[in-house]
């Protein structure tokens, strides 16, 4: 998710940058050589060098090459994720014909700089609302120079924006930013929005049982308001979703479709998951689904994929389920396995030359549908 924690030194004044993220990098305490036998460390040699001598498992096939409809291409996410989804959309929305937006905020919100993301994009109480002024101006710009696609290609599109109304990460004048660029862009986009529920910052399944008043990690909670149920209706008008799934989710490399394999701009695998009728290449929709910060593989394994509600929904649409992962990393500074929606990957990273969007582009082409001519 988005995190406070993703913070500088000027927007923290009481701990310094370098100590709040390297916290999570320290030595366990309780473990010294002392302590350690000499039979604990034969024994740890060994299993090291037996892990360092163990052949590697293969990588995970590529993705299968499935008969998809462009014209129904679809992205969401989350957090992060959200605004990715964004972005995605804006650059290839002559391909991607609708976005739903859970707990983001909108497109350029943070102006390529962190200090800007945290003080303008997140929930602190003094708050910067975005102006949106500008960052209307500069996707305008973007789509006249060809950055981005067409304003043209938003005719027409659905957008469903979501927050939660106990939401401590991101304000809600925020994500509500998030939906009026669409309008004041004056796009021709129809458009809904979700504010009412009372959620914390993650992603509601549709089974209750959770307090879904706190933010807590993973970021998934059993609220009883299926969101990726509305996902789904809003933007395939899917009435109801399949009584269990009848198709696979599997592991795919990644790696092939970073566009500079020496330095990928995500995890080495992600996910897919693909209904029985589209294994039989039976003509299909696409949904690329985003996860939002410290909710990526390494941090949860399947869950986001498993058990966030969209694989049912995408059964009875005949829809496939796109899960790219990120990875944490120091070099670029991304601790938490954020989407990039603040510069990291570089400076053109919310246009059509960004690496990841450009990394996830490939990926649906993989899957049989051009996001990019």
């Amino acid at each position: 998710m988005i995190s406070k924690s993703n913070a500088t030194a000027d927007s923290l004044p009481r701990f310094t940058f370098a100590r709040r993220f390297a916290s999570g990098f320290s030595f366990r305490r309780g473990v010294s050589q002392r302590g350690l036998s000499k039979q604990g460390l034969a024994a740890a040699i060994v299993l090291a060098l037996a892990t360092a001598c163990a052949p590697a498992a293969p990588p995970p096939p590529a993705l299968p090459k499935l008969q998809l409809d462009p014209a129904r291409v679809t992205v969401s996410g989350l957090s992060s994720g959200a605004y990715m989804a964004q972005q995605l959309h804006l650059a290839y929305s002559d391909r991607i014909a609708g976005a739903a937006l859970l707990a983001g905020g909108p497109y350029g919100c943070a102006q390529g700089d962190l200090r800007t993301a945290l003080a303008q994009c997140t929930a602190p109480a003094d708050v910067l609302i975005p102006d949106l002024v500008p960052l209307v101006a500069d996707v305008q710009a973007r789509a006249g120079d060809g950055r981005l696609a067409p304003l043209e290609g938003l005719r027409g599109d659905r957008v469903w924006v979501y927050r939660g109304n106990v939401d401590d990460i991101v304000a809600q004048q925020v994500s509500a930013a998030a939906a009026e660029m669409y309008e004041q862009l004056n796009a021709g986009v129809s458009l809904t929005r979700k504010f009412d529920l009372p959620y914390a910052h993650l992603l509601p399944t549709a089974a209750p049982g959770d307090d879904c008043s706190k933010t807590e990690a993973p970021y998934i909670a059993r609220c009883g308001f299926d969101a990726a149920g509305e996902v789904f209706k809003a933007l395939y008008d899917t009435a109801q979703p399949a009584d269990q799934t009848s198709g696979e989710l599997s592991l795919f490399d990644q790696r092939p479709y970073a566009t500079d394999p020496s330095s990928p701009p995500g995890a080495d695998s992600g996910y897919v998951y693909v209904p029985a009728a589209c294994a039989k290449k039976e003509s299909c929709g696409l949904h690329i689904a985003l996860h939002g910060c410290e909710q990526s593989s390494e941090v949860i394994g399947d869950m986001f994929a498993n058990r966030g509600g969209f694989n049912r929904w995408a059964d009875a649409a005949k829809v496939v389920v796109l899960y790219p992962q990120t990875q944490s990393s120091l070099s670029p500074l991304n601790p938490k396995g954020c989407w990039d929606w603040w510069g990291y990957t570089g400076p053109e990273f919310d246009t059509r030359d960004g690496a990841q969007m450009r990394w996830i582009a490939r990926m649906a082409a993989g899957l049989g549908v051009e996001l990019v001519e």
